[in-house]
C-alpha cells in the first residue's frame, strides 16, 4: 500500500457555510503528513470525515485501503482537538477502556497503559482520577489512549495545544519514533514551525480548499530562493522600506525578508551593514510560515502581504 488515506472531491456544508469545498489529496503510507491551515480553515471537519464521524455531502474517502473507516478502526489512533477523557475514571481504568474499544485484550491494554504511564512520567498517578490531573497531564493520557494499540495510522488534531515547550518536545520525539516504526501520521496544526520540523509532505487548506499540496521541499523550491534571513543588533524597522523588499517578518533581533523577483540580495546586505550590527546573513528558501501568510493573503483576494 503506497497511499494510507485518499480524499477525492470532499465537500461538507453546515447551513450556508461550506466548511470543506472540493478537497482532494493523498497521504503517502509511512509519512508524517501535515494538514495545515488557520483556525476555521476546515481541518477538523476534514479529519472527522476521514474518521467517518461526519459524512461528506459529496466525495469519497479511502483509508488504509478501505472505503469504511469503521472496518479498519482498530488500526487507527485518533487524538481529537476536543479531548474526550472521562473525568471520574482512574487512569488505569481509562486506558484499559481505551485499549479495549480498539480490540485489545484487557490484560494487554492494562499492561500497555502502565508502560506508557511510566514512560511519560505519570506512573505515580495511575490510581488517580482524570479530573485530578493538570491539562498537560490529561493531554499525555489522551495521547497514550491514541497510540497504545500500535496503530498503522495516527491522526493528531492540534496535539500541542496547551502544552508547555518541554512536553511539546516529548511529543515530537514520540511522533518521530512512531513514524520510524512505519506508522503513518496525519498531523493537523495551524503552527507552521511545528509542521516544518516534523512533516515531509503537506496539504495547506484555506476556506476548505487546498491552497498547496505536496512535499515541503518541492513547495519551497517553487517559491524560489528570494528570501533573506538576517540576525542583527539595532533597529531593523527601516528594512521594510528598502528597494526590492516585498515583505518583512520581524523578530526581536531578526528578520525574514521576502524580495521581489530580480532584487539584489547584496544591496540588502549593504544597506543593513550601514545601519545594523550584522550577526548572520543568508539567502534561503522561504519558511513554511511565510509561504502560508503569502498564500492565505492571495486566497483572500489580497496582495499576498497579509
Amino acid at each position: 500500500m503506497t497511499t494510507a488515506v485518499s480524499l477525492a472531491n470532499l465537500t461538507k456544508t453546515f447551513g450556508e457555510h461550506r466548511a470543506v469545498d472540493g478537497l482532494s489529496f493523498d497521504v503517502p503510507a509511512g509519512s508524517i503528513f501535515g494538514l495545515l491551515g488557520r483556525n476555521g480553515a476546515g481541518k477538523t471537519t476534514t479529519i472527522r470525515m476521514i474518521m467517518d464521524i461526519l459524512r461528506p455531502d459529496t466525495g469519497t474517502v479511502t483509508i488504509l485501503g478501505s472505503a469504511d473507516a469503521l472496518a479498519v478502526k482498530d488500526r487507527i489512533g485518533y487524538l481529537p482537538e476536543e479531548r474526550g477523557l472521562y473525568p471520574k475514571m482512574k487512569l488505569t481504568d481509562m486506558l484499559e477502556f481505551a485499549g479495549s474499544i480498539k480490540g485489545m485484550a484487557v490484560a494487554d491494554a492494562r499492561r500497555a497503559g502502565a508502560q506508557w504511564l511510566d514512560r511519560l512520567e505519570l506512573g505515580a498517578w495511575k490510581d488517580k482520577k482524570v479530573e485530578d490531573l493538570s491539562k498537560g497531564m490529561q493531554q499525555k493520557v489522551q495521547f497514550i489512549s491514541a497510540i497504545m494499540n500500535k496503530p498503522d495510522l495516527l491522526i493528531l488534531d492540534e496535539p500541542f495545544s496547551g502544552m508547555d515547550p518541554v512536553n511539546q518536545e516529548v511529543f515530537k520525539d514520540l511522533i518521530l519514533e512512531l513514524n520510524r516504526t512505519g506508522c503513518t501520521i496525519i498531523f493537523s496544526t495551524h503552527v507552521m514551525e511545528s509542521a516544518e520540523k516534523l512533516c515531509r509532505e503537506i496539504a495547506l487548506i484555506n476556506h476548505g480548499r487546498a491552497v498547496l499540496h505536496g512535499p515541503i521541499a518541492e513547495i519551497k523550491k517553487k517559491f524560489g530562493t528570494n528570501t533573506v534571513q538576517l540576525e542583527f543588533d539595532g533597529d531593523g524597522s527601516f528594512l521594510d522600506g528598502l528597494p526590492g523588499v516585498e515583505k518583512v517578518h520581524h523578530g526581536g533581533h531578526s528578520a525574514e525578508i521576502r524580495l521581489a523577483q530580480g532584487a539584489d540580495h547584496q544591496a540588502i546586505l549593504k544597506a543593513a551593514v550601514g545601519r545594523l550590527v550584522i550577526r548572520h546573513f543568508s539567502v534561503v528558501s522561504p519558511t513554511l510560515h511565510s509561504i502560508f501568510i503569502q498564500q492565505v493573503g492571495l486566497e483572500q483576494g489580497g496582495n499576498g502581504n497579509a
